[in-house]
């Protein structure tokens, strides 16, 4: 049995409280490791390790040493580029191919990323006229924050972490890593990492646990924690703001999203049909970017739902590393429950099922895996909860729209703002539609394609902030002015 602990200055630890759990495969529900729960102890030695390694090794050195430290982070996780793939695929059940060309690759890339925006973003500088004629300088410092609390999803654990982590150590800050309960395994990979390439003890610290009275709350909690920073659903991000509004300490969020796709009469048929299928179906449909509301212009409203629901058939289940296999199974079985659920309530509420809307045959021991079916409906109204609610699973709603007014309203009628993809060859179209939809992100003929240097964060619901490049500056340090008179 693989025995996962907690990492803290720079030593894998087993809580203080003894207290364990156990991790499940999603493919097969086998139990495949024992997890180290983190105290309030633990988290109260890992904070003061943290803020020890701010007045240490750590504040002391140079940027260019420190960026030189994240470069030799990335070249080691490409060089263990296999360790991160097999543990990821463990942890989340999901094929091969997106380990290999997405979720990794980008994991390593985000630490090169942010240390270069720090080497190359200047501060401002103004020169000041002054009532004796001599003037005064005024230019901008940045400073690290202090210490960060990094809260992360299960739906693609080593990216989404390396992306708070990344930018936080490039600014110069230590962090505090709460993995979901789900996804342990490369957070703690990472803490290997870490060590390998000199990194000081008590920078990057993992606490494993979960949220309500666990490592959770007392990471978000500890006055010591000078900020946090989190991605996942919007029920917790409320919790974790309530829990930081104790000492005003500052919030970054990125949360859910019930994200509207449209695809007008125009489009390129089967770009879009591809587009469409990745954006709702791409790791199980886990993804907080996903597409599950699809709106199609009538014209091609018929042919569009054939099409998609001729590739949604096509995919093959099965465990990550099977030749052929494209589809893994949901993150665990509370989760397969919930999707299930939604998929009960769009039949109860009159959805036709253009296909799934079950679970998969499976043999052997993959019957006690997490899977569902892709699924599309069609024919509900814009009250429908399966239409309103963010179900994060391989589903969705299309309907037909006729104008683009009536697109655009039915896009922006949500409580959430996250992302949008449209589809058309129109490029007048695409710059009116996507300045009118109240989303964070607009994806035009593409899906998931970042720039990581642009901003990224949600509207309404959907978050607080904005993360990437130079906005990633603005969390993740203070900016001080200095003053000089001449």
């Amino acid at each position: 049995m693989l025995q996962i602990d907690n990492f803290i200055n720079g030593s894998f630890k087993a809580a203080s409280s003894g207290r364990r759990f156990d991790k499940r495969s999603p493919v097969d529900n086998k139990i495949i490791a024992s997890i180290a729960e983190a105290s309030a102890a633990d988290v109260d030695e890992a904070v003061k390790a943290a803020r020890a390694a701010l007045h240490g090794e750590w504040g002391s050195m140079s940027q260019e040493t420190r960026v030189g430290l994240l470069y030799e982070v990335a070249d080691e996780i490409t060089r263990r580029f296999d360790d991160f793939v097999a543990a990821e695929m463990e942890d989340t059940g999901q094929p091969e191919h997106v380990m290999k060309h997405v979720f990794i690759p980008r994991g390593a890339a985000n630490f090169k990323v942010f240390a270069d925006v720090i080497k190359n973003v200047p501060t401002e500088s103004f020169m000041t006229d002054t009532p004796d004629g001599r003037g005064a300088l005024n230019y901008g410092l940045r400073v690290p924050k202090g210490v960060i609390g990094v809260i992360s999803p299960w739906n693609a654990p080593f990216l989404l972490m390396t992306w708070k982590v990344g930018p936080a150590l490039a600014c110069g800050n230590t962090v505090l890593v709460k993995p979901s309960e789900e996804t342990p395994f490369t957070a703690a990979l990472l803490g290997e990492v870490m060590n390998k390439v000199g990194i000081p003890a008590g920078v990057y610290n993992v606490l494993n646990g979960f949220g309500p009275n666990s490592a959770g709350e007392f990471i978000t909690s500890h006055p010591g924690v000078d900020a946090i920073t989190f991605t996942g659903e919007t029920r917790t991000g409320s919790a974790i703001m309530k829990a930081a509004s104790e000492g005003t300490r500052d919030v970054s969020f990125e949360m859910g999203g019930k994200n509207a796709g449209i695809v007008f009469a125009d489009a390129d048929f089967d770009a879009a049909v591809d587009g469409i299928f990745r954006s709702a179906f791409l790791n199980t449909g886990q993804v907080c970017l996903g597409t599950e509301r699809v709106y199609v212009e009538r014209p091609i409203f018929d042919k569009f739902v054939t099409a998609l629901k001729a590739k949604a058939e096509s995919v093959k289940f099965g465990r990550p590393t099977d030749a052929g296999v494209n589809y893994g199974p949901l993150i665990s079985r509370e989760h397969q429950n919930k999707v299930l659920s939604y998929y009960n309530k769009a039949v109860e509420e009159g959805a036709t099922v253009v296909t799934g809307g079950g679970v998969p045959q499976m043999e052997g021991e993959l019957a006690e895996g997490n899977f569902v079916q892709p699924t599309i409906w069609t024919g509900l109204p814009e009250t429908a909860a399966v239409v309103k609610e963010e179900i994060f699973g391989p589903c969705c709603h299309i309907s037909p729209f006729d104008t683009e007014e009536e697109v655009v309203a039915k896009a922006n009628d949500t409580e959430y703002g996250l992302s949008t993809t449209i589809w058309t060859t129109n490029l007048n179209r695409a710059h009116r539609v996507t300045a009118r939809i109240d989303v964070g992100i607009s994806w035009v003929n593409s899906w998931f394609l970042r720039d990581l240097r642009t901003a990224f964060g949600g509207t309404k619901q959907s978050g607080i902030g904005r993360e990437g490049g130079v906005h990633s500056l603005e969390f993740y340090t203070e900016l001080r002015n200095v003053c000089i008179k001449l």
